[in-house]
């Protein structure tokens, strides 16, 4: 086929438009990925980080096993900070560190580590004690390079040195991120391999997981308090659907006034001063509030129509945002924590489950934008910037996902993913990079990320 030079000359102008079109595309997509990134600490250039395997300094059986675990959880932890050009492994010099005075830095800063940072140190073991000896050095400065140097100690065990590890981790975190690390903290859940569905906690990284309650019964929607003294969550009971309260200090149950009527999905202030929570405690399904025992209840919404799901803004706790089906299908909507000043926040679909991230800035939480009938769509985490409404999608056509949840440090976000008919947790960072599952096997479901 001959074409001729003004259809070449047309030709050459629609695929430059096309091009122009699909360039634009790509930045609105950067654009829109840019201001989360922003607003989550996860914009700035990353830091590259190298971490060393710790010198074993002692001949105990335990030492091998606890170092592994421990340079493991190190490396692993700040792999999943966000802000971190982690340098390879098989990139660093051939030599273990142990002290200060046996690190070569200029051969950490060349080629091919490339380090701005270098973390390295020593692990032994003697008379059933675990010692760390870690330090931070700044590969780059060498009339002054130390940033950290910290000593840890614990009875010997691999539990014990993942938690040193976790602790060190988030000591250089916090240094050079600007804001406290999420290694210590925990995760929340209901798992359903007991039998029964019950509530259930793990390590943020998935490791350490332990069954809480034994209530034989169906619980859900687990809430720790901010200070982690307490998990408030729903329970199935024989007077039906009500608020439970479960002390981690006493490792039993505790008082709880739930109101009458069913009673679920509650929610801490991040004072801990208060709960929120719906309730058809007066008929319809609304939103209430009260005290931390149960006293004090305030209904905050009185409209037709289902309210549930509540959150507080951790920031101010001046606001709640929640679930309405008054106008129809589930919406996200935000008010006062007096109830005045409602918000419509998402615009059609279907849209459940918001968590309000800690810094107060952003809204995360399962939509499905196309719900209906043949409705080619499917139900995705989104997240939100309160003040313009703008959003952007995180997960994309991978399983069924719901129940949000931020970390403290407001740049991960853990979550539930249905897929294949198997329910399990999974991570990510608040751009919606780095997913990948924590739980496997039963089904596992309504994570709650600890506030510290």
């Amino acid at each position: 086929m001959i074409i001729g030079k003004k259809s070449g000359i047309l030709l050459s102008r629609y695929s430059l438009l096309f091009a122009a079109i699909f360039i634009l595309s790509g930045l609105e997509i950067a654009h829109a990925q840019d201001w989360v990134r922003t607003g989550t600490n996860l914009g700035a250039q990353k830091i590259r980080l190298a971490a060393a395997n710790f010198k074993q300094t002692s001949n105990d059986p335990q030492s091998g096993s606890l170092k592994g675990a421990f340079d493991t959880t190190l490396f692993n932890d700040l792999q999943n900070a966000g802000i971190f050009d982690m340098v390879s492994k098989s990139m660093a010099p051939p030599l273990m560190p142990g002290s200060p005075q046996e690190i070569n830095l200029p051969d950490w800063a060349a080629a091919p580590s490339n380090a701005d940072m270098v973390v390295f140190g020593s692990l032994g073991v003697a008379d059933g004690k675990v010692s760390v000896y870690g330090y931070l050095f700044d590969a780059k400065n060498q009339q002054t390079p130390q940033i950290l140097g910290k000593q840890y100690s614990d009875n010997a065990s691999v539990d014990n040195a993942r938690a040193i590890a976790h602790r060190f981790a988030d000591e250089i975190i916090t240094r050079l991120g600007g804001v406290a690390g999420i290694c210590e903290t925990k995760i929340y859940f209901v798992s359903f391999r007991s039998g029964n569905k019950e509530i259930w906690v793990m390590d943020y990284d998935g490791e350490n997981e332990h069954q809480i309650t034994h209530l034989g019964s169906i619980s859900l929607s687990p809430r720790v308090a901010p200070d982690n003294s307490r998990v408030a969550f729903s329970s199935l009971g024989k007077n039906g659907w009500s608020i439970r309260m479960y002390s981690l200090l006493l490792n039993r149950a505790v008082n709880f006034n739930s109101p009458g009527g069913t009673t679920i999905s509650p929610a801490w202030s991040s004072d801990g001063s208060k709960l929120a929570f719906s309730s058809s405690h007066d008929g319809d399904s609304e939103i209430f509030t009260s005290d931390a025992s149960g006293g004090g209840l305030h209904r905050v919404t009185a409209f037709r129509g289902p309210d549930v799901s509540p959150v507080w803004n951790p920031k101010t706790n001046a606001q709640i945002a929640w679930v309405s089906g008054r106008t129809g299908l589930p919406q996200i909507y935000i008010m006062d924590s007096d109830g005045a000043n409602v918000q419509r926040m998402t615009d059609g679909g279907y849209a459940t489950s918001p968590s309000w991230s800690p810094n107060g800035q952003f809204l995360a939480f399962a939509w499905n934008r196309k719900y209906g009938p043949g409705a080619p769509g499917g139900q995705d985490i989104y997240i939100m910037d309160v003040a313009s409404k703008r959003w952007t999608q995180l997960t994309h056509d991978s399983g069924h996902n719901d129940f949000p949840s931020w970390s403290p440090d407001s740049r991960h976000i853990v979550f539930q993913r249905e897929d294949g008919g198997a329910t399990q947790i999974w991570t990510m960072l608040a751009d919606g990079s780095e997913q990948h599952a924590l739980t496997h096997g039963s089904a596992n479901t309504m994570p709650n990320w600890s506030w510290k």
